[in-house]
């Protein structure tokens, strides 16, 4: 699976939930007015995007409109992705071009911090760099012992200290060792905390007058964890950083699970945070930089998607199924218990999967079990031949000579 596709695929929820309505209602006007601005702004903040982000590409679309002479609505979509690729552009990639380069990475628990630091190592190895890894969140239970886990996945070093030491010491002892041992890049764990502001600032301070000293004009990254699924509380955790550490880009972890990756456009525009990468799957290679253009192309890309988009659409296809074999039911039901027994089977096939032609393949079998065991009687005489009775779909009989 190339880049674009798992792009692609780790954004279907998202793309669903922003551009596939967009779609839909767009599609729903004959003409470009004020009320198609408004119901695009009302689906934009829905889709997480943010009420001061929904009225900037409103705003801007509005613009493009005008001075192109677009009246045509179905020309809309293609308008609004080149705006939502503008909008992404920005410092989306990772400096590491000094020996050594730094990279310290925050993030509340629960975000995928450890993980990404994992991936993130892997990946800097799989492009011939050398990597070590410092533990310098020893303020989380557990924190340690989970690096060390990745660490020995993507086969780096990995300097420790114990529970609850001074993270400064843990990345002066890092640089050291990445020095003695020539790394290209030192990653960093951080503790995350959020609920003291003052001492993730001091901690942060103290972590970064140690690389000022230690490691002067080197290349330096703070790279901020947020977890997708938590929609605008993620623009509130990224605003709530920003003011307490020196932030350099974001990672948006879990956007293959969620339909609120829309998020990144907030996060860009009202807070001027670069994304730098993206998780879109729980392999080590589903972290990927982020590029916006394959981002914006992956997020307005309906057309190859095989199945109904809106919840809307599938219920109106079921409806109409429903409605279509009704009618069948109504024109082959018969009184008494020929139509008990059709009821029966018509709700078997309800609930079970219909082929091409509508029917169950073992259907043969289902009607057999539905069929009532007849009393076996000795006759002393000859009795008329019985007429045969078939079944005929949704249990109606009909007679045969």
């Amino acid at each position: 699976m190339g880049i674009f596709d798992k792009i692609r695929e780790g954004l279907k929820k998202t793309r669903d939930n922003i551009s596939g309505q967009i779609t839909q209602m767009v599609n729903s006007f004959t003409k470009i007015d004020e009320e198609l601005f408004e119901e695009l702004e009302e689906l934009l903040v829905m889709g997480d995007v943010g009420m001061n982000t929904a009225q900037y590409i409103c705003d801007q679309l509005r613009k493009k409109i005008k001075e192109k002479g677009i009246t045509d609505p179905s020309l809309i979509m293609g308008e609004l992705k080149a705006i939502v690729s503008e909008m992404l552009q920005g410092d989306n990639e990772l400096h590491t071009g000094t020996k050594p380069s730094i990279i310290l990475v925050i993030g509340v628990n629960g975000v995928g911090k450890t993980t990404t630091i994992g991936k993130l190592a892997s990946r800097l190895k799989g492009e011939g760099k050398s990597v070590i890894l410092g533990a310098a969140d020893t303020f989380r239970a557990a924190a340690i012992e989970q690096l060390e886990v990745w660490a020995d996945r993507a086969g780096v070093p990995l300097i420790k200290h114990q529970e609850g030491a001074d993270p400064a010491a843990v990345v002066f002892d890092t640089i050291a060792a990445a020095k003695a041992r020539g790394c290209d890049v030192i990653i960093c764990d951080t503790a995350g905390r959020l609920h003291n502001k003052k001492n993730l600032m001091d901690e942060l301070g103290k972590i970064s007058r140690v690389i000022d000293r230690e490691l002067p004009g080197c290349d330096r990254e703070t790279l901020l964890v947020l977890d997708a699924a938590t929609g605008q509380n993620a623009v509130n955790q990224a605003r709530e950083f920003q003011s307490a550490a020196g932030i350099t880009g974001i990672v948006l972890t879990k956007l293959d699970g969620t339909p609120k990756g829309g998020v990144v456009l907030p996060i860009m525009q009202d807070l001027g945070l670069p994304v730098k990468f993206i998780g879109v799957g729980e392999q080590v290679d589903d972290l990927q930089p982020f590029d916006p253009d394959a981002f914006a192309n992956a997020l307005f890309d309906n057309e190859r998607d095989d199945t109904p988009v809106f919840a809307e659409d599938r219920a109106a296809a079921q409806l109409e199924e429903q409605r279509q074999e009704e009618e069948v039911l109504q024109e082959q039901d018969q009184a008494g218990e020929d139509a008990l027994e059709g009821e029966e089977l018509f709700q078997q096939l309800e609930e079970r999967p219909l082929t091409e032609e509508g029917l169950l393949p073992d259907i043969d079998a289902m009607l057999e079990e539905s069929r009532p065991e007849e009393p076996q009687e000795e006759l002393e005489e000859p009795q008329p031949e019985k007429k045969k009775r078939r079944f005929w779909p949704f249990g109606r009989k009909r007679d045969e000579e």
